[in-house]
Formats: structure tokens, sequence, C-alpha cells
């Protein structure tokens, strides 16, 4: 039994080979992650607390993340 082979002239379409690459999003996932960590920890060493450090912390994260969401839109 004979390999299979692609047909000739597969994967060389003129939208193929002059397409440029998608574009990758910018990512705020990390952001998120620090914002609530450092949240944490500054809330340890103040008067606030660590559950409402967590939280400021988690929410500058967010907000940060949604400006660069909302840039990366436009771009």
């Amino acid at each position: 039994m004979g390999r299979w082979r692609p047909a000739a002239g597969h994967g060389t379409a003129l939208d193929m080979v002059r397409s440029s690459p998608p574009r990758t999003p910018l990512a705020g996932g990390a952001l998120i992650a620090i914002g609530a960590i450092a949240g944490t920890g500054i809330g340890l060493f103040t008067p606030l607390g660590p559950t409402r450090g967590f939280l400021i912390g988690l929410g500058v994260g967010v907000a940060i993340s949604l400006v660069m969401w909302l840039r990366d839109l436009r771009r």
C-alpha cells in the first residue's frame, strides 16, 4: 500500500504565503495574580489587614488588565 502524499502545490496558496501571522493579544492574568498577592503582602504589614489588602490588590490588578484589554482592542 502506498504512502499518503499531499497534492502538488499543497500549502503554497498565495493567501498562505503573503498573509501576516495573527496578532497575539496581550495577557493580563498575571497582573491580576500579582496584584492580589502584593495586596495581601502589603495588607499584612498595614492596618488594613490581609483580606482588605487582597481585595484592593485584586481590584487594582483587574483595573490594569481592563486598561490593557481596551488598549489592545484599538491596536
